[in-house]
């Protein structure tokens, strides 16, 4: 049995720390393993260092110090196989949920929408977040760590905006601006001028740049940083007109010799459900029940957007979508005259309950007043 002596324990211990592994205790526990191994494997007369070298490249794949690393990231999570595991299946679930969406929203099939908010809100609440976890303990400057903690940041907002965006939900122009500003006046230049310092990242940082400004220019080119003010004033205006035109209707439909009082009651309760539903609309976005005539003068305005959380299942504005398809389809029973019945293709009534709040507000108040005008002309 080979008997190691304290010079060659020495020599063992000095390698061990010249190949990068600082930590005393595990360079105590390497310098016990590989002693083991030597004293139980090597002949009397054998090489010493040969054999020691031979000995010591079992215990790393390509550097020494990586069992470092491993072994300070498995002191600071001690979970590490499961959140790197977690990391892993999070990022393939995200992307195969959006992807799967994305398709089954171009096909319009049913269960497009709930993949799409499950793959953004994995990729940007559990993978995103977990991977800079990772790289951040990979990173050695704090300069590095900022840079990778923007990036990061930058990505969420982008998971974000675009899924606001996708869904026509409110906020998401001002965020999806915020996310291209973080990233073309911040993230891009600390990534290029951090990169191009060191000669082995140079190459790499410039393509790497270039691809990066090519991205965002791209998103910019499809974003409209100053929406038409016109045309919202021309909707606008639209609506105010829409409005005095079913008033004056009103005044010219005035007639008492309707004997049905089941279709009166129906009348009334479709021109109350439409006053409602407008109401809900209007007061979603400037807080007022209607349009003022005045409003360019009082800065009003009503942006194009979706219908909003009013009209998400369960939810006031949905109750009366329902209810107004009810009384529709009720005063058409009632009339049974093809010419006087209030048409159903390209209307309120084929609107999809799960997508309901996906539908403009504009798109909506257009379909409402239609409605009160074919039963004001009947």
């Amino acid at each position: 049995m080979y008997q190691i002596s304290d010079q060659q324990i020495d020599y063992i211990l000095n390698d061990i720390g010249a190949r990068g592994v600082e930590m005393d205790s595990l360079q105590q526990n390497l310098v016990d393993h590989v002693c083991c191994i030597i004293e139980n494997n090597l002949e009397e007369n054998g090489d010493f260092e040969s054999f020691y070298k031979k000995t010591i490249r079992t215990f790393f794949k390509d550097e020494l110090w990586e069992i470092e690393e491993e072994t300070l990231l498995l002191l600071t999570y001690k979970n590490y196989y499961a959140m790197k595991k977690i990391m892993i299946m999070s990022g393939i679930t995200a992307a195969a949920t959006f992807i799967t969406g994305s398709i089954f929203k171009i096909m319009h099939w049913p269960g497009a929408n709930a993949l799409i908010i499950m793959g953004m809100i994995t990729s940007s609440l559990i993978f995103l977040p977990i991977f800079f976890l990772f790289k951040k303990n990979e990173t050695v400057e704090n300069k590095n760590k900022l840079i990778l903690a923007i990036g990061t940041l930058d990505g969420i907002l982008f998971c974000v905006a675009s899924l606001l965006k996708i869904m026509h939900w409110p906020g998401a122009h001002g965020l999806w601006i915020l996310t291209l500003g973080l990233m073309v006046l911040v993230f891009i230049p600390l990534f290029f001028f951090n990169g191009i310092k060191n000669p082995a990242t140079k190459t790499n940082t410039i393509a790497t740049t270039i691809i990066l400004i090519i991205v965002a220019g791209f998103f910019f080119a499809l974003t409209s940083l100053r929406p038409s003010k016109q045309v919202t004033i021309s909707k606008m205006y639209a609506c105010i007109q829409n409005e005095e035109l079913i008033k004056r209707q009103k005044l010219q439909s005035q007639d008492s010799s309707i004997k049905n009082s089941e279709l009166k009651k129906v009348i009334d309760d479709i021109q109350n459900s439409c006053n409602k539903i407008k109401r809900t609309i209007i007061k979603t976005s400037i807080q007022t029940d209607e349009i003022p005539a005045d409003f360019e003068a009082k800065n009003i305005w009503v942006e194009e957007v979706g219908l909003g959380a009013e009209f998400i299942p369960g939810n006031e504005g949905y109750k009366l979508i329902k209810e107004l398809k009810i009384q529709i389809e009720r005063y058409n029973s009632i009339i049974n005259n093809t010419e006087k019945s209030i048409p159903l293709s390209n209307t309120i009534t084929k609107i999809d309950d799960p997508n309901m709040n996906q539908y403009s507000n504009y798109n909506l108040l257009n379909h409402l007043t239609q409605i009160q005008l074919f039963v004001l002309q009947n």
